[in-house]
This record gives structure tokens, sequence and C-alpha cells, in this order.
């Protein structure tokens, strides 16, 4: 099995905004998955993922669903058009098209997005978010080491 790097997007000091880096602290141990944690600018993104051919990307995705909403996207489906997009402003999407047009997109690369409840100062999720890392997570799991597409 290859190893799958989880980037983390996100800002675990701004509420929900810390979905991201906590899906990615709860795989940390996990055999078969390599983890690291990003803000959201979209050259560090690439940066992060660049030479890996498995990505999996996790952030809090404004996309007008309820709290705790996971949406899955890969670099082949449409992504969050404008008025659905990161909680960062620029992120996610800018940095899979601006990697598409350098052609350095990873083979494989899967966005996870959980919809945000609040977006403040301070550590800590909102219940309904931290129920969807967890969902995330167990997805991610099973996506890696079942090699399957995901359950949404």
């Amino acid at each position: 099995m290859s190893m799958v790097l989880v980037i983390g997007v996100g800002n675990r000091w701004r509420g929900d905004d810390g979905a991201g880096p906590a899906v990615a602290r709860a795989l940390s141990e996990v055999p078969g998955i390599r983890v690291a944690e990003c803000t959201g600018e979209p050259t560090e993104i690439m940066a992060c993922w660049s030479g890996q051919d498995r990505v999996i990307v996790v952030d809090a995705v404004s996309a007008g669903g309820p709290p705790g909403s996971i949406h899955r996207f890969t670099a082949n489906s449409p992504l969050p058009v404008p008025g659905r997009h990161s909680s960062h402003g620029m992120g996610v999407a800018e940095a899979v098209e601006l990697a598409r047009s350098l052609g350095e997109l990873p083979a494989q690369l899967t966005i996870y997005g959980i919809e945000p409840d609040r977006m403040t100062d301070g550590e800590g999720l909102s219940p309904s978010v931290r129920a969807a890392v967890a969902v995330v997570a167990a997805a991610i799991i099973d996506e890696v080491q079942g090699g399957t597409s995901g359950t949404h």
C-alpha cells in the first residue's frame, strides 16, 4: 500500500475553520497515511502536495448546507463555485486550478469539505462539525485501507 497524504487546511484558532487540521490530527497514527496541516494559502497547499501521487485535502467549506454537512469532490469533478468556497477566501479551489494550469496536480486528488457552524476566534469545534470530523476521518480510512472511492 502506498502512502496517502492527507492535508488538513484551516486554522484551529478560528472555531470550525479547524475542521481540516482536526481530521489530520485524527489520522496521524493511521498506517498508510501521512498528514500535514496548511493554513489555506494556495501556493502552500501546492508545496505540501508536491511530488505526491495520492492526496486527500480536508477543509471547512461554506456551500450553503447545514453545519456539519460533508461534501466530497475530486479534481475531476466541479469544485465549489464563487459564493460556495473555502472559509479562507482563497484556498483549495484556487490551489487546484493553479496546479491544473501548471500541470502539477497529484495523480489522485480528493477534497472533503465540512460545512462550518461558527468561524469565531478561539479553539474548539462546534458539536456538528466535531461529529463531521469523525465521519470524514472514518471515510478517509475506508478510502485508503479499503480502496473505495468514499462515502459521498
